[in-house]
């Protein structure tokens, strides 16, 4: 491990890893704290960002989708309502505050929740150094065998041969979410994951390829848009839905289920043994998982419908379905589809075939490396997070690493969205400045 170097000036309170919704929540909440404070009670901190930009799944940035939760539920508001890093802020900034409460509604489009994000990450942009990809984590480690720091090493912006190499005494990990692929799956210019819908849509029609046939796969929120993005986008071809439902399933956001994503069902989650937990995800699963919007529901069915009454069917669907195999072909794709309750199989020519099979958290080890070897871990090997969520570690390390989106199995449903994300970044906070007196408390009595 590295030799210890006492280089005070160099070393960061905290260091984000990653800067979607959730790092930028701490940003501001660190920018807050830091306004009201003394210069002894400041955090110095610094974020890290792979992409050039802000950027918050960019490719299902539909023009007319909408947010799936209230614009109350911003990066500030359930922390501090007086922030001026809220929605409304922006919208008066923006000049637009009037016009969106003519529209009487909480949810924002998805577009405009987007520019609200990069409104706010601009505000911060000292704090963060984008195209800069973290490719390790080295625990430092001192003569007296602590672990007091960590070396967060990254490739350096243009030149990805060279390194650079920032210590810390704390990490929040806020890499977001890759996507999930069916087993053996390639991506490439005729298979996509729905996360790259929205540009590879606009290349398509901008090189004026025909599109004869479109076959989707999924059946949740996502799968749905982007079965009615590709209808509309394509309006010669035929887009077809596969899944192994009978038929998509509404979203239940019903007022009482909806308090599963509320801060004190967190606290209610964190407290309840694992054979709870489990119950509590499956009871409330169709808030969030594999479940589309009553609205869009009602416009697909209608859509097919009124295709049915003029005798020309663009949109159909594939229930009880699922893909055996692909075979990709010079000029298009050959793709099995088996009818579940027969075992039938037919084999459909496709130009284009659309994932919409979700996303799964990245691997904390590889991002980790050897420091990932001094996480605690429970009896399924998931790592151990206090409620406060900071991983638990092994005894000889004082450093802290916190955890934002990769602890469902220890916070819940809220964990990978936007519910509690505001609120987390005071946890966080809150966190990091008890530890720090902890500290402070400790190397005045040693």
């Amino acid at each position: 491990m590295n030799a210890l170097h006492d280089e005070p000036d160099a070393v960061l309170d905290v260091l984000g890893i990653g800067f979607g919704p959730s790092n930028l929540a701490l940003a501001i909440a660190v920018e807050e704290h830091n306004a009201g404070a003394a210069p002894e009670d400041r955090i110095s901190a610094a974020f890290l960002e792979r992409q050039p930009s802000f950027g918050w799944h960019r490719g299902m940035l539909i023009e007319d989708a909408t947010m799936q939760v209230s614009f109350l539920k911003d990066l500030v508001t359930m922390r501090n309502p007086t922030s001026d890093f809220s929605f409304l802020c922006f919208l008066r900034d923006r000049g637009r505050m009037v016009d969106f409460l003519n529209a009487k509604t909480l949810f924002p489009l998805r577009i405009e929740f987007h520019e609200y994000f990069e409104w706010a990450a601009a505000r911060v942009s000292h704090l963060v150094e984008y195209s800069d990809e973290v490719v390790s984590v080295e625990p430092v480690t001192g003569d007296d065998g602590e672990v007091r720091w960590l070396d967060v090493v990254s490739r350096v912006p243009g030149e990805p041969g060279r390194t650079v190499t920032r210590r810390a005494r704390n990490i929040s990990v806020a890499v977001g979410l890759e996507p999930h692929l069916p087993p053996d799956t390639a991506l490439s210019d005729r298979i996509w994951h729905n996360s790259q819908l929205v540009p590879r849509v606009r290349e398509l029609n901008e090189s004026d390829t025909p599109v004869g046939r479109v076959l989707v796969l999924g059946a949740g929120q996502s799968a749905a848009e982007a079965v009615d993005y590709l209808h509309q986008s394509f309006p010669e071809a035929e887009i077809c839905a596969i899944f192994a439902k009978y038929g998509y399933t509404p979203a239940d956001d019903s007022p009482f289920a909806n308090r599963i994503f509320d801060p004190e069902a967190v606290d209610v989650y964190f407290r309840s043994t694992p054979e709870v937990k489990q119950s509590l995800v499956d009871y409330h699963r169709s808030t969030n998982y594999s479940v589309v919007d009553m609205d869009l529901i009602e416009s697909l069915y209608a859509t097919m419908y009124r295709e049915k009454v003029q005798g020309k069917e663009r949109l159909r669907l594939r229930n009880v379905s699922r893909i055996r195999d692909v075979r990709s072909l010079d000029d298009n794709l050959e793709v099995t589809v088996e009818y579940l309750p027969t075992g039938e199989r037919e084999v459909l020519s496709a130009d284009l075939l659309v994932h919409a099979t979700g996303y799964r958290p990245r691997d904390l080890d590889t991002l980790l490396g050897r420091t990932a070897k001094l996480c605690l871990r429970d009896d399924k090997d998931a790592v151990r997070v206090g409620r406060d969520h900071r991983v638990e570690l092994s005894p000889e390390v004082t450093a802290g690493i916190y955890l934002q989106g990769a602890t469902e199995h220890t916070h819940g449903l809220t964990s990978t969205l936007l519910s509690t994300t505001a609120v987390r970044s005071g946890e966080i906070l809150g966190s990091l400045l008890a530890h720090r007196a902890d500290d402070l408390v400790a190397g005045q009595a040693g």
